[in-house]
């Protein structure tokens, strides 16, 4: 049987496969159909300072492969998650990982040192909320926003911290570079594509928001791409995601470079979806005698 152990930034995962923030809620839903403990992780919900109600309905389009959402990061707040979600989360033999969301990287820092006294394994940062004293433009659109925020996360927290990348941008490897020199202990990518969907009959946008971020079978090519970008610009390492629904789609993100994979879209029309992914690699390395460690970021350019 293939080792499906990963070292990741000084964390031991027993898999590599996680899901995507934003996707599985705080596992309760989800705990209804196996144990959780199946999974490498779990990237929670995205976490703000305070509760959010999110942005009105709709919120949620399908697309050709994909779907778009503009759920506007709902969430209870993260003293609210501490205290209700984090013990229920615990009672699992699986890495938790904090994502984050916050107006100002201050902001930023005072909840990583809540979540990493709390005892969370990891922090994933969100850059791509708007940057309040910026005009809105999102912290991981420029070097120096990505930098700034990454920086005084990894000073409030004593867990690792993991940047997640915007592909909404020029240069994925110049942000990526500019995350590890600000100290990030890994990187995560991609978030969602910035898209829009039209009523052809009326003109109206299906979204109340207008526009919303893409996701699904639909952007794995770009992901890939940039995962390849990414980990090819940098020494820490990479977390794959963006429209990973497959065995195969988990393969290509650790040719490109990926050690750990995320699952994330693919839960809503599945639930079963990360446990199909982690068998189906599991099956796939022994058929094909192949390992992680020696697949990984060793594709065969021409």
């Amino acid at each position: 049987m293939a080792d499906m152990r990963v070292s990741f930034a000084g964390v031991d995962f027993k898999n590599p496969v996680t899901v995507a923030s934003g996707t599985f809620a705080f596992g309760r839903e989800y705990a209804e159909y196996y144990d959780l403990s199946r999974l490498g992780g779990i990237c929670v919900k995205g976490l703000t300072p305070l509760p959010r109600g999110g942005n009105p309905s709709p919120r949620i389009a399908e697309t050709p492969m994909g779907m778009l959402n503009s759920v506007g990061l709902q969430n209870p707040g993260v003293d609210a998650f501490i205290r209700d979600e984090l013990p229920f989360l615990r009672g699992f033999d699986t890495k938790i990982i904090a994502n984050i969301s916050a107006p100002t990287p201050e902001d930023y820092a005072l909840m990583a040192a809540k979540l990493s006294d709390a005892g969370v394994d990891m922090i994933e940062i969100n850059v791509s909320c708007p940057n309040v004293r910026a005009g809105g433009m999102a912290f991981g659109v420029t070097c120096e926003g990505a930098a700034s925020v990454t920086a005084a996360v990894k000073k409030a927290s004593s867990v690792p911290v993991m940047t997640k990348l915007s592909p909404n941008v020029t240069d994925i490897a110049e942000i990526a570079r500019a995350c590890e020199d600000a100290g990030a202990d890994a990187l995560s990518l991609i978030n969602t594509l910035l898209g829009m969907k039209i009523d052809p009959a009326t003109g109206v946008p299906i979204l109340a928001n207008n526009t919303g971020g893409l996701s699904g079978p639909a952007v794995l090519p770009v992901a890939v791409r940039m995962v390849w970008q990414a980990a090819s610009a940098v020494k820490i390492p990479v977390m794959g995601m963006g429209g990973v629904s497959r065995a195969e789609d988990a393969a290509e993100m650790i040719w490109a470079g990926a050690s750990l994979v995320s699952v994330g879209t693919a839960t809503l029309a599945d639930p079963y979806a990360p446990v199909k992914v982690l068998e189906g690699l599991e099956k796939f390395l022994d058929e094909h005698g192949l390992t992680l460690e020696g697949m990984k970021g060793r594709v065969k350019l021409h």
